[in-house]
């Protein structure tokens, strides 16, 4: 029998198990199968390196805010487990033909370089359709969408869903990311009438991802990728991203 469907995206790698946002992190997602990855990215000093926070304490052996240091001062840093902060160009040699990327946009400035990575990457060969960019920062969505038309766009919206819904039509977005608190099962039939995929953010008990399926969500972000993994289907394979046609 089919396991029912509901899509893996492996949350900063698989950051239950390793240091997130580490190319270990990555490599744990892909070891356990999941289909999809998440990464966040800022623009700093030229380069768009993969972090979440704005500043450095949490997650590295640094200090002070990400966007206030050099590119070689945030090399120098553990990032755990002897890991380094890797750069957007790294993370996608390593997931290119293993996995979807979703990119947040975490810091301002940062969707025309990944528009420029995006293609560039594009042209030596990585499929585009790998590519789903994401953002709390609707302006850098905007300007992402006039920089690349083509590219798949998720609206992170918090528990403004009706904000996140007018955005996302506007934008012609694929999917609309939301908090599983924030959950429920009129406002992922409201996304699923708009045509938008419906993400859930961070999901990782047995009972959570059984009620984010029970309401219709299409996909979680999780911190554990075999939670999700032994229990749903991934589609039948055609697509990094699928569609509510692409299921088992």
């Amino acid at each position: 029998m089919a396991k029912p469907f509901l899509l893996c995206i492996g949350h900063r790698g698989a950051m239950g198990h390793e240091p997130e946002n580490t190319l270990r992190s990555l490599r744990k997602a892909l070891a356990l199968g999941a289909k999809c990855v998440e990464i966040d990215v800022y623009h700093v000093d030229g380069r768009l390196v993969v972090i979440h926070d704005d500043r450095l304490e949490r997650t590295t052996n640094g200090a002070g805010f990400v966007m206030d240091q050099s590119f070689a001062y945030l090399r120098s840093l553990d990032a755990g487990l002897g890991e380094r902060i890797p750069t957007l160009e790294e993370v996608c040699g390593l997931v290119d033909g293993k996995a979807g990327l979703n990119i947040e946009l975490k810091g301002p400035g940062t969707s025309l370089p990944t528009a420029l990575v995006v293609a560039r990457l594009a042209q030596a060969g990585f499929d585009r359709d790998a590519f789903l960019v994401s953002s709390f920062n609707h302006r850098e969505l905007e300007l992402m969408r006039q920089a690349d038309p083509g590219i798949r766009l998720g609206v992170l919206a918090g528990t403004h869903l009706e904000q996140g819904l007018g955005l996302a039509e506007r934008l012609g977005a694929f999917s609309v990311h939301l908090p599983m608190e924030a959950v429920n099962r009129a406002g992922v039939g409201q996304a699923h009438d708009n045509g938008l995929m419906v993400y859930a953010y961070t999901v990782n008990r047995a009972s959570d991802l059984a009620r984010m399926h029970a309401y219709g969500v299409d996909g979680v972000f999780t911190n554990y990728p075999e939670r999700v993994l032994e229990r749903y289907g991934q589609g039948d394979g055609s697509a990094w991203w699928p569609g509510r046609d692409d299921r088992t």
